[in-house]
């Protein structure tokens, strides 16, 4: 995938941020207004529409014959498993306590990206990884901002391995897929998937259609979901995934900030002391050592993972 240039990194990186934190404040409240499963699937099922829309002019480069498991995979890990258990877990725990958790996923991307990707793990790395944990476990015992759930907690987990499985799943296979397409069918799929399961246990009668919740439903549609994903596979394909990952420890902090401005939630200091471990451990976990830096100096041609940088 073409390398994208330092400014636009930085814009992609800058709006990913502020949507997908903007997203578990306003998912915590559309939730309100309909069952967790019919919203899951009709965010996605539109966003993926979307995006199928915009790249049909490239409808060749599908080739469902070769690629129809790797839609069919990535679709389960990022968004049947990942959105089935966010929006279920967001009923027991609130949005900016359950965004925290999800997001040790930049953590668990860099013990992943180390196993089957071939990216460095050394002793700093160990060491920010164990105070990602530590962090976790902090929010988690504490129940954060007041309201402990176990189910809760797990729910946040298992939507943290999923999302952390998915991309390492699409950046193997970036090469083989065209970054639009395997986007707007894994989405589009998933979201079929996430209304059946909705509609054979909830009730489409209990979405009550109102302003906030349309409103609500939209935007997170097509800048969460249709061109959130599109950009942060764009980012994963285009750079290191544990380095992507670094970044969205942003996302969190905004998910509280607008969590406590708009839904009268509360930030407490267990709350703050997790938080900060979380992000110290993911700056950590993607700081190299400066040994490492300066063999990347000499050797800058040496791909990631090779005998050169072990």
């Amino acid at each position: 995938m073409q390398q994208l240039s330092r400014q636009r990194t930085i814009l992609y990186l800058a709006f990913l941020v502020v949507v997908w934190g903007v997203n578990w404040p306003l998912s915590k409240s559309a939730l309100q207004f309909a069952p967790p499963l019919l919203f899951a699937g009709l965010r996605t099922l539109i966003g993926g529409i979307i995006l199928i829309a915009i790249a049909l002019p490239t409808y060749k480069r599908i080739r469902l014959r070769d690629n129809w498991p790797i839609y069919l995979i990535s679709s389960v890990l990022n968004i049947i498993l990942y959105y089935g258990l966010q929006t279920v877990g967001l009923k027991y725990l609130p949005a900016g306590l359950f965004s925290s958790i999800v997001f040790l996923q930049p953590v668990l991307l860099g013990i992943f990206s180390w196993l089957w990707l071939g990216e460095l793990m050394y002793g700093l790395k160990i060491i920010g990884l164990l105070l990602g944990f530590l962090g976790v476990g902090v929010i988690s015992v504490s129940g954060g901002s007041g309201e402990f759930s176990l189910a809760g907690v797990l729910l946040a987990i298992g939507s943290a391995i999923s999302w952390a499985l998915g991309t390492i799943y699409m950046k193997k296979n970036a090469a083989r897929t065209d970054t639009v397409w395997v986007v707007a069918l894994q989405i589009t799929i998933g979201g079929v998937a996430l209304l059946l399961s909705g509609s054979a246990y909830e009730q489409w009668s209990a979405i009550d259609w109102n302003l906030s919740f349309v409103s609500n439903l939209l935007f997170i549609s097509v800048f969460v979901i249709a061109l959130g994903w599109l950009v942060y596979f764009k980012l994963v394909g285009s750079g290191e995934a544990s380095k992507v990952g670094s970044f969205t420890f942003l996302i969190p902090l905004i998910a509280i900030l607008f969590s406590v401005a708009f839904m009268g939630e509360t930030i407490t200091l267990k709350l703050v002391a997790g938080l900060l471990l979380i992000v110290a451990s993911i700056v950590i976990v993607n700081t190299k050592p400066k040994l490492l830096r300066s063999r990347d100096t000499a050797n800058p041609a040496a791909p990631v993972g090779s005998a050169a940088n072990r």
